[in-house]
C-alpha cells in the first residue's frame, strides 16, 4: 500500500513509482534516482530484468515478451497503479508493459527511451539515428545471442561528460546485452497502450539515442509533455536530482 503522509490535518497519498534500467545496465542505474524519491515519501521499486545484474539467465532464452511478462508480473504483484519509467530499451518493455496491464499503469515515463508505433522493434527504430554512435560499436557474438560494446566506445555512449565515478560505476558493472530483444516487435492497441498518459525526458548530449531520433519518436506519438536534460544517454546517474525532481513533477500532474 502506497505511504499516507500527513500534512496539517490532511492525508496525501504518494505515489508509486517502477524503474526499469535500459540494456547494458542493472538497477544501479536507478539507485540515486530511487534513494532521492524514497527520501520524499513516494513507493519505489527498481526492476532487475533476466539476464541483467545479478540475474544470469541465459541470453540465448531471452526475448522482449520475457523482459515485458517479468515486469508485468512484478507490477501485479505490488497490486496498486503505479507511474511506469523506462530508459533507453527500457522503453519497448514499458510500453508492451501498459499494453497488457492498463489498468495497473497510471502514467508512462520515457527517459531517453525508445518509443514505438505497434509492431516497431528498437532495431526498427534506430535505422535512421545518425546521431548514435551504438551502431558502428556492437560486435555480434559468433551465435549472434549477444551484443557487445567496444570497450573503448562504451563511456562515450553512455555518460561522456559524467564523473569519473559514474564512467568507473558503468565499466565496472558492464555486461553483453541479449540481442534478441532488439529486433523484437511489440504490438499495441489504442484501447490499452494508446489511453495512458505518456511523458518524455529528453536528452540533449545523447550518443546511445541521438536527441533527434527522440524528437522524433515524441511527435510521432503525440506525446506533448516533454522535459529536456542537456546531458548524455544515462541521465540517472549523471543528473539524478534532476530526473528525481522531473519525476515528482510528472507525479502532481
Amino acid at each position: 500500500m502506497n505511504d499516507i503522509l500527513i500534512n496539517a490535518g490532511t492525508f496525501a497519498v504518494r505515489k508509486t513509482f517502477v524503474l526499469v534500467h535500459a540494456a547494458w545496465q542493472a538497477p544501479y542505474a536507478w539507485e540515486k534516482v530511487k534513494a532521492l524519491l524514497l527520501n520524499d515519501g513516494y513507493q519505489v521499486t527498481s526492476i532487475q530484468l533476466p539476464g541483467h545484474g545479478e540475474d544470469h539467465t541465459d541470453h540465448k532464452t531471452l526475448h522482449m515478451d520475457s523482459y515485458i511478462t517479468d515486469v508485468t508480473e512484478k507490477i501485479t504483484a505490488i497490486g496498486t497503479r503505479v507511474i511506469l519509467v523506462g530508459h533507453s530499451l527500457a522503453g519497448m518493455t514499458i510500453s508492451g508493459v501498459a499494453e497488457q496491464i492498463p489498468n495497473l499503469i497510471e502514467k508512462l515515463v520515457y527517459v531517453a527511451a525508445y518509443v514505438p508505433a505497434s509492431g516497431q522493434s528498437a532495431y526498427a527504430l534506430s535505422l535512421p539515428d545518425k546521431q548514435s554512435l551504438l551502431g558502428a560499436s556492437l560486435l555480434v557474438s559468433e551465435d549472434q545471442s549477444e551484443f557487445d560494446i567496444k570497450q573503448e566506445d562504451i563511456v562515450n555512449i553512455f555518460c561522456q561528460g559524467a564523473s569519473d565515478d559514474v564512467q568507473q560505476l558503468i565499466l565496472e558493472n558492464y555486461r553483453p546485452e541479449p540481442a534478441a530483444p532488439f529486433s523484437d516487435p511489440v504490438f499495441l492497441s489504442d484501447g490499452n497502450f494508446g489511453r495512458i498518459a505518456k511523458y518524455y525526458i529528453e536528452t540533449l548530449q545523447d550518443h546511445g539515442i541521438g536527441n533527434d531520433l527522440q524528437k522524433e519518436m515524441i511527435a510521432a506519438a503525440a506525446i506533448t509533455n516533454v522535459y529536456t536534460l542537456n546531458t548524455g544517454h544515462s541521465p540517472s546517474l549523471s543528473m539524478p536530482e534532476e530526473v528525481s525532481d522531473i519525476l515528482k513533477k510528472i507525479a502532481l500532474l
